[in-house]
């Protein structure tokens, strides 16, 4: 048997398309013959034949001959055309793009290969059909190119569910580190709201306290003035004085507001939440960045 260099299914494939078009030309042409026996026991009855009736007889014989070649080329043509549509068609489902060279259907050597194979298949009458029905198509050898594009779809998707789940880690990060930062901020405003709550208490009380001074020195005043006219000037004077020590107080109050605030600042405990909220914010800004590179790569 000719050996085209294909596996033993795929010469079987070809085996049997060459004995179904055998099937049909054989067909054809006892179709052929019977056009000629039709003309012989219709027509060739008498023993003479004139010019006119031997020529109408060919010419009759002639029109039903092309009609039948011209039915079978057409059919043949069209057959081929089917069978190609069931290899591509079989081809795409892969992502495969055949190719065929039209050159090739006239190389003397192939189709001598062809007729030698026709010759070594069919010349035994007792060789019986492999399959008495139509086939199907079957995949392309898994060991091919079907098999590398399984395998890389496999790798793309096993690597785009990695992807998605160290998204997800990020994102869990992400969301983590948010949370430790609105956690820290709200310690600090705590912390600040309770800072300033005692400053402030502190305040009122020395406010309470200069202010109870002056009351007591205005009545003081009032027993003076009414005690005796003449101590009314040091009264005054007392206070003028008390006022400025208020207004000085006052003053060294708004200092130690500020010093106090100072102070503050420079404890452990600000400071250390200070340089958390500072992590954290640096935390947020790398794993933003390192969301959007993988956001770009997917």
């Amino acid at each position: 048997m000719a050996d085209f260099g294909f596996n033993e299914h795929h010469q079987n494939e070809i085996v049997n398309y060459m004995r179904f078009a055998r099937s049909k030309r054989v067909l054809r042409l006892k179709t052929i013959d019977s056009c000629f026996q039709d003309l012989r026991d219709s027509r060739l009855v008498e023993e003479t034949f004139t010019v006119d009736e031997v020529t109408d007889m060919l010419d009759g014989l002639q029109a039903v001959v092309h009609g039948e070649v011209e039915t079978e080329l057409i059919n043949t043509a069209h057959t081929n055309v089917l069978l190609l549509r069931q290899l591509f068609s079989q081809a795409e489902k892969f992502y495969l793009r055949l190719q065929t060279d039209i050159s090739e259907l006239e190389n003397r050597e192939l189709l001598e290969q062809v007729a030698e194979l026709e010759k070594t298949d069919f010349k035994s009458s007792n060789k019986v059909n492999q399959e008495t029905s139509k086939p199907k198509l079957a995949p392309l050898n898994e060991g091919g190119v079907s098999e590398l594009l399984n395998k890389e779809i496999a790798r793309l998707q096993e690597e785009n569910d990695k992807l998605k789940a160290r998204v997800r880690t990020l994102e869990t990060q992400a969301m983590s580190a948010l949370d430790d930062r609105s956690k820290a901020e709200r310690a600090l405003r705590d912390l600040q709201k309770t800072q300033g709550d005692q400053q402030l208490a502190l305040r009122c009380q020395e406010i309470n306290k200069l202010e109870d001074t002056v009351a007591t020195l205005q009545a003081d005043l009032q027993k003076s003035l009414s005690a005796n006219a003449n101590s009314q000037k040091d009264l005054q004077e007392s206070l003028i004085s008390a006022k400025h020590d208020l207004l000085r107080v006052q003053e060294q109050l708004a200092l130690a507001e500020k010093e106090l605030e100072k102070k503050f600042q420079q404890t452990a405990a600000y400071r250390n939440m200070k340089e958390i909220l500072t992590k954290k914010n640096d935390q947020i800004k790398e794993l933003r960045k390192r969301l959007q590179k993988y956001e770009s790569d997917e």
